[in-house]
């Protein structure tokens, strides 16, 4: 997969977390052990886009 592809997959994928998270904040009795580990992979594939921004860049 070319570069810019893989970046935009892992952009929709950390929009897609954002909603889910959101959804789940507002719902009645959400489970924050859930909450909690949707974050971390949302931070997770943030990361990864920075990092291969990064080295598009040099």
């Amino acid at each position: 997969m070319a570069l810019s592809g893989h970046l935009q997959e892992l952009s929709q994928r950390h929009s897609a977390l954002q909603r889910r998270i959101e959804e789940e904040m507002a719902r009645p009795g959400s489970d924050d052990l859930e909450i909690r580990r949707m974050k971390q992979e949302k931070l997770k594939l943030k990361d990864e886009i920075a990092r291969l921004e990064s080295e598009t860049r040099h």
